[in-house]
């Protein structure tokens, strides 16, 4: 018989069984973590055992949720329960149940498959209604969010707040340090409870920062199939980058945000534009339709729901729960609503409360306005203004859609190549998801049959990749006779994520012009040395100090280094030159014991390099998409 699936855990639940033990028994929490998910059993009440010989049995009875939320849902038979490391293992070989800090920023993550739903309440809903977050508007190429109140001055955070972070930089700094292969269930509770310490403060985005670390902790100690180091590295640059200016107490705007809030956005018309997939890896699944305003803002309307890979394809086609509207997603994106009453959240959500009525519009074609202007305006300086968002905001919030015209150019390995209409630059067409049961890769394979195809483009540039967009949705340009021939029901456009491109919809090969040899797209990411210091990086993540500590030492300092310098990045040879040296400053008195066993300086030092390696990519994929 076939082990139960242990039920999600709360953070706070795990850092209180955790701190409960002795030194003693937190030694052998790890290697009593092993194993336990394979012992899980259904009993017959439907509660879960695991069983640790004859004399103990853990027995967990989540609440209505499905998680287990408070410490008497665990519950162990030997003679030190609760506080014993059977509790505690079978606890840390649970998943960690989401939290409401991560419902903050859980939608942006979604459609990377690393998030978790947006559950935000819309005022005077039970069932709220949200999308995604679209940063400011900077050009034609991209829409600004819904109507919101104006920015007022950045209050500090609160002593509460700053104690928190401390808490959480300290926390975070002492994992950095110990690296994965030391950042075992211990260092991971110590993080949970800050985490936690965080939430009840009211900062919930140093809170979901804090569970993404976790995450990709565990994840990278399991070997996961789909963690990156990359991916960790990043987690902790932002955990890190959140929590300094926190605890100094001179935090900026939107680093202690509130609770998303819904205001009246009055009566209000909006017309679909796309559709996307959303498929999370905390099993989460559903569809985020994307909408535009008479001027010019965008909107997104998204239900996303447990269910996984099948609730995000059959979501595609479901009802729009939005003020009694009749149309489902698929008509929505091609349609549009007029909705009385509307809640629009500051950054564009739509919410359905209980005043809203919503009745249906005829939609738009991509060629008339307001979604004209998406296609409108130079890629390069829409990917410019993204990439500033994304670094005044401090974390790593999706892109806003961009839209432009592009002739095929062919396939080149792992992706299409298509170069921007009007000599623009040369483009990595990649699948917006790769799941292989979502239409995304299938669609551009087709595209990628028929070079010199002139398409109209409209999805979402990839700010940590060179020169590369991915496309949500696809569609004829007017005028052009080797364009896609879509039936008219579609609108003008195809939903890569739902819609699957026939033989029928492309136009013969007679009408194809002169086609020229698919080169290599250059990619200033792959050729600058700076791979070294993010090599130097990750290093450190999985190793931990003493691993960046032993990367400088000797011919190892020289193979950094000197290539750095040669190739003109002289700053970033001095903060990774800085960083090796403060990983091997281990001070000690005469009898050998250290004076500073603070990680502190070490994390500084990391976080600095991290910072400027970040801001250095910046510059390389913007000039990319010149």
């Amino acid at each position: 018989m076939s082990p139960e699936p242990l039920p999600p855990v709360a953070p706070d639940v795990l850092a209180e069984a955790v701190e409960q033990l002795s030194a003693r028994l937190r030694k052998k929490l790890d290697a009593a973590i092993e194993g336990c998910a394979e012992r899980a059993a259904r009993a017959a009440d439907g509660s879960l055992d695991v069983r640790f010989g004859e004399d103990a049995l853990v027995t967990l009875r989540p609440g209505p949720s499905g998680a287990v939320t408070e410490a008497g849902q665990a519950v162990c038979t030997c003679l030190l329960a609760p506080r014993c490391l059977h509790r505690a293992a079978v606890l840390g070989a649970a998943p960690l149940a989401d939290t409401e800090g991560e419902a903050e920023t859980g939608a942006e993550a979604g459609a990377k498959g690393e998030g978790a739903v947006d559950t935000d309440a819309v005022p005077e809903s039970p069932e709220p209604t949200t999308g995604r977050p679209a940063p400011p508007r900077s050009d034609a190429n991209t829409v600004t969010p819904g109507p919101a109140p104006e920015p007022s001055e950045a209050t500090p955070p609160t002593p509460a707040q700053v104690r928190a972070a401390t808490a959480l930089w300290e926390a975070a700094a002492e994992a950095l340090a110990a690296g994965v292969t030391a950042g075992g269930a211990v260092v991971q509770a110590e993080l949970l409870r800050a985490a936690h310490t965080a939430r009840l403060a009211g900062l919930p985005r140093a809170e979901a920062a804090a569970l993404r670390v976790v995450r990709g902790l565990r994840a990278a100690r399991e070997r996961g199939r789909g963690q990156r180091l990359g991916d960790l590295a990043g987690a902790f640059r932002d955990l890190l980058s959140g929590a300094a200016p926190l605890a100094s107490g001179t935090a900026g705007p939107g680093l202690a945000p509130a609770r998303r809030t819904y205001g009246q956005g009055g009566s209000l018309r909006v017309y679909g534009l796309c559709r996307e997939p959303v498929l999370s890896a905390t099993g989460y699944g559903g569809v985020a339709t994307h909408l535009v305003g008479p001027d010019g803002s965008r909107y997104t309307i998204s239900d996303v729901r447990p269910g996984g890979l099948s609730r995000a394809r059959g979501a595609g086609s479901a009802s729009v729960a939005l003020g009694g509207a009749v149309l489902d997603h698929a008509g929505l994106a091609r349609g549009g609503l007029r909705i009385v009453g509307a809640t629009v959240s500051p950054d564009g959500r739509l919410g359905a409360g209980r005043g809203v009525n919503a009745t249906p519009l005829r939609g738009l074609d991509w060629s008339e306005e307001p979604a004209a202007a998406l296609f409108a305006g130079p890629v390069g300086e829409a990917v410019a203004a993204a990439l500033d968002a994304g670094a005044r905001e401090g974390d790593a919030p999706e892109a806003a859609l961009l839209g432009c015209d592009v002739e095929v150019v062919g396939a080149a390995g792992e992706y299409l190549v298509a170069r921007v209409a009007g000599g623009g630059p040369l483009l990595r067409l990649r699948p917006a998801h790769p799941h292989p049961e979502l239409p995304h890769a299938a669609n551009l394979r087709r595209i990628a049959e028929h070079p010199g195809l002139v398409l109209r483009v409209l999805g979402r540039p990839d700010l940590d990749r060179a020169a590369t967009l991915r496309p949500l949705a696809v569609g004829p340009v007017p005028g052009e006779s080797y364009t896609l021939r879509l039936p008219e029901e579609w609108l003008g456009r195809a939903d890569l994520g739902y819609d699957r491109l026939q033989g029928s919809h492309f136009p013969r090969a007679a009408d194809a012009g002169p086609l020229a040899p698919v080169d290599a797209v250059p990619d200033p990411l792959a050729d600058a040395p700076l791979w070294r210091v993010r090599r130097l990086l990750e290093t450190g993540v999985a190793g931990g100090r003493r691993a960046v500590a032993e990367a400088g030492l000797g011919a190892d300092a020289t193979a950094l280094l000197a290539p750095l310098r040669r190739a003109g990045l002289g700053g970033a040879a001095q903060l990774a030159e800085a960083l090796t040296a403060e990983a091997d400053r281990r001070p000690r008195d005469a009898f050998g014991r250290l004076t500073d066993a603070s990680a502190d300086g070490y994390a500084r030092a990391w976080l600095a390099s991290a910072v400027h390696l970040a801001a250095a990519e910046r510059s390389l994929v913007a000039a990319s998409w010149s």
